[in-house]
């Protein structure tokens, strides 16, 4: 089976480095970088995430954070390609966030208004990233808002189709005891909604599971993945 990582936008396919080791030995793996991270720079015309990950399937989808709302949102719009679902601290379109999130957020696009990457990619390497990680995801979350900047980003279009609660296909929910509450009260949320799927706490995780805690989370990558096969 193909297991597809879509990476958190806190950096690019590269925070997937332990996962993709562990599992290539049992599954194809394919680790895009998407649209304006990593190697891939970003559209000059409208586009769609969803677009980008449906060539890579049949297969399974997985997702942290941004990533995870792209995986549900390709689950959703089409299903029929998606045989396997994991969702590491995922995005939810039209969640309510708190104040401390709307905070961050303000805080990343004064820096990125005013010209200053170095300390856009502070603001948010300080707010995503345990300290002991920070110097691996911050040259990947710099060269972001390098590609992201490079001139005016294009229009973004999105499935009209989103029913996570009709979802069919095996999903996992995965996140940490430390993440940011809206992203662990978003992952309960899910569980609730999506009446199959399994939820997951990785113990001293923060928002990147794949890289506070790898072992951890390829173990619950592999038992899912494998299961039924």
């Amino acid at each position: 089976m193909r297991v597809v990582l879509l990476h958190s936008a806190a950096g690019d396919s590269r925070l997937w480095r332990h996962q993709a080791e562990a599992l290539r030995g049992t599954f194809d793996v394919v680790a895009p970088d998407l649209p304006g991270y990593g190697r891939t720079p970003m559209p000059r015309e409208e586009f769609s995430f969803v677009d980008t990950v449906v060539p890579l399937l049949p297969g399974a989808l997985v997702g942290n954070s941004f990533g995870g709302m792209v995986a549900l949102r390709t689950a959703c719009a089409r299903p029929e390609l998606v045989e396997k679902l994991a969702l590491v601290a995922p995005g939810l379109p039209g969640w309510d966030f708190s104040e401390e999130m709307r905070d961050y957020w303000a805080r990343e696009n004064a820096a990125i208004e005013a010209g200053d990457l170095d300390a856009a990619t502070e603001v948010t390497v300080d707010f995503w990233v345990l300290p002991e990680h920070q110097d691996e995801v911050r040259p990947q979350q710099r060269r972001a808002l390098e590609l992201q900047t490079a001139y005016e980003e294009p229009p973004l279009r999105w499935p009209e189709q989103f029913e996570p609660a009709e979802l069919q296909m095996p999903v996992l929910i995965v996140v940490g005891s430390e993440d940011k509450a809206d992203f662990r009260m978003i992952a309960q949320h899910l569980a609730e909604v999506i009446r199959h799927a399994q939820l997951v706490i990785v113990e001293g995780a923060g928002h990147l599971v794949g890289i506070d805690r790898p072992d951890a989370l390829n173990g619950v990558l592999l038992e899912f993945l494998s299961a039924g096969s």
